[in-house]
Formats: C-alpha cells, sequence, structure tokens
C-alpha cells in the first residue's frame, strides 16, 4: 500500500505485562494545493487519490463547477532532505474563462485532519451557493437499503483495517451499489476525494445518489454534499446543529446514528418515508 501505511515499534502494555512489537499507523502528510501556480490551500491528508482531492476541495469551495473546469493538474517538484520527490504540492490550472480563487483573506485556507478548513474571516464565507441543488431531486430511498451502507462502507475500508486509524466516505446508487469509496486521516478529505472522483467522472451533480460517512455529519461535510448536489447525506454518528439546518435550507436528506437497522432523519425525510410506503 505503498505510503498509505507506516511501521513503528511501540510498547504494548496489557494486564500480563508488557511487550514491544511493530504497529502499523495511517500516513499523514500534508498537501500543499495551488491553483495557477499560487498557493489555495494546505491540508493534512493520507496520500493517494490526490487529484480528486483537489477536484472534490475545488468544487466544494464553489472555484470550480465542471471538470472541464480544470486544464490539468500535475506534481510539483517539492523534495525531501535526500531529494526525492515528495509529491506533497498540486499544482492545478483551471481552464480559459475560470476565474480564479480569491486572493483575500477568505481564500487563505489552513485545513487539519481533525476539524476541516480554519481561519475563514467569517461564517458568510463559509456559507457558499451552490450551482447543483439538490433541492428538487426526486430520488426515493427505502430505508432498510440506507441502513446497510454503513457496513458496507465500513466492508471497504481496506487500510482501516491495518491501522484503525482513518474515516472513510462512499457514493452510493439508491438501491445501494457503491460506486466509490475513499478513506483519509481526514473525514472532509475523504468526502473530497469521493466527490472529486464523481467531478472526474462526469456524475456532479450527483442525483439520485447517497454520501456516506464514517463519523459525525458535520456542516462542513452537509456543505460538500449541497456543493456537488447530493441529495441525501447518512452518518454513522450525530450532524451537528448547523449542519441540520443547512441540510433543511437546502434540500439535503440528512440522516444519523444509521446503524443496526435503525436511523434518526434530521431534514427532509419526505425521501425515505414515501420510499418506505411505495408500491
Amino acid at each position: 500500500m505503498g505510503r498509505l501505511i507506516s511501521r513503528r515499534p511501540v510498547l504494548r502494555l496489557t494486564a500480563d505485562g508488557s511487550s514491544r512489537r511493530p504497529d502499523a499507523l495511517a500516513v499523514e502528510e500534508p498537501l500543499e494545493l495551488r491553483v495557477g501556480g499560487r498557493a489555495l490551500a494546505v491540508t493534512m491528508r493520507t496520500p493517494g487519490h490526490d487529484v480528486e482531492l483537489a477536484h472534490g476541495f475545488l468544487l466544494t469551495e464553489g472555484v470550480i463547477g465542471a471538470v472541464d473546469d480544470v486544464r490539468d493538474a500535475r506534481y510539483c517538484g517539492s523534495r525531501d532532505e535526500d531529494g526525492r520527490n515528495t509529491y506533497n504540492v498540486l499544482d492545478v490550472r483551471l481552464a480559459e474563462g475560470v476565474a480564479p480563487p480569491e486572493t483575500g483573506v477568505e481564500r487563505n485556507f489552513y485545513t487539519t485532519s481533525s476539524c476541516g478548513v480554519c481561519g475563514k474571516a467569517s461564517l458568510d464565507a463559509v456559507r457558499l451557493r451552490t450551482r447543483h441543488s439538490p433541492a428538487d431531486d426526486p430520488v426515493r430511498v427505502a430505508p432498510e437499503v440506507l441502513t446497510t451502507l454503513p457496513d458496507v462502507l465500513r466492508e471497504r475500508q481496506r487500510v482501516f483495517d491495518s491501522t484503525g486509524g482513518l474515516h472513510a466516505a462512499g457514493l452510493f446508487t439508491a438501491a445501494g451499489e457503491p460506486l466509490v469509496v475513499r478513506e483519509d486521516v481526514g473525514r472532509h478529505n475523504a468526502v473530497d476525494k469521493v466527490l472529486g472522483w464523481a467531478l472526474v467522472q462526469g456524475r456532479v451533480p450527483a442525483a439520485g445518489c447517497v454520501l456516506v460517512v464514517s463519523g459525525r455529519a458535520s456542516f462542513e461535510l452537509a456543505q460538500k454534499a449541497v456543493m456537488a448536489g447530493v441529495p441525501v447525506l447518512a452518518a454513522v454518528s450525530a450532524p451537528s446543529s448547523l449542519a441540520v439546518e443547512l441540510a433543511i435550507e437546502c434540500g439535503l436528506t440528512l440522516a444519523g446514528f444509521v446503524r443496526d437497522g435503525r436511523m434518526n432523519v434530521y431534514a427532509h425525510g419526505e425521501r425515505l418515508v414515501q420510499a418506505a410506503h411505495a408500491s
């Protein structure tokens, strides 16, 4: 798995004594995202699927709206102490006519694997206007299908099996078919990778799809779903109050605590209730 896993010696303590053994850790490294040669963001991520991550980030931050808005994405020649390319700097060139990101304080992002985007000037800078509103999406999802998706997501977390240290996100059809699953140390990175994949594959807006996340549903993750036109967001854990407010406002079906055959539906449950009673 290359740079996804790092092995380190640990001291293991149990009721029966102690021992030294190697342990597998999820790799976390910085990625500097540049647009047209100008630094835009630094995120702490699990290496891999970086181009998808860049597409997803730019989509959910309102910089691009379609795959054709990107001309290309290339790694820059960042080097480590041994002169090897770190593959930790990615430069995206936008297509002609696509406006570059703002250069003011609102766009001076620093993102972490724990909290997402930090340091935005105000809440107004966070609440973006989507080009792909999910409000009118007619999709219906059977609740009995939705409650199975976190288990399907978990079954596809290969690196988590080795490290226990990664979040996951997955995009599914309304019938429960997995389209893509991505893992990352950051919840928001996993979602950006999934939505970046969808953009590259021509699946944005992600009409008729369900986005499943392995942890809680924060405002940021709800916003990312809305920006990509995802009509249903399902989380294994709880949503935040602001995520619920955004979901209600933007027509996003939001379900939390989706596990063990049950869930709490916080917004636009008509997509689930009607499915349950459909003939």
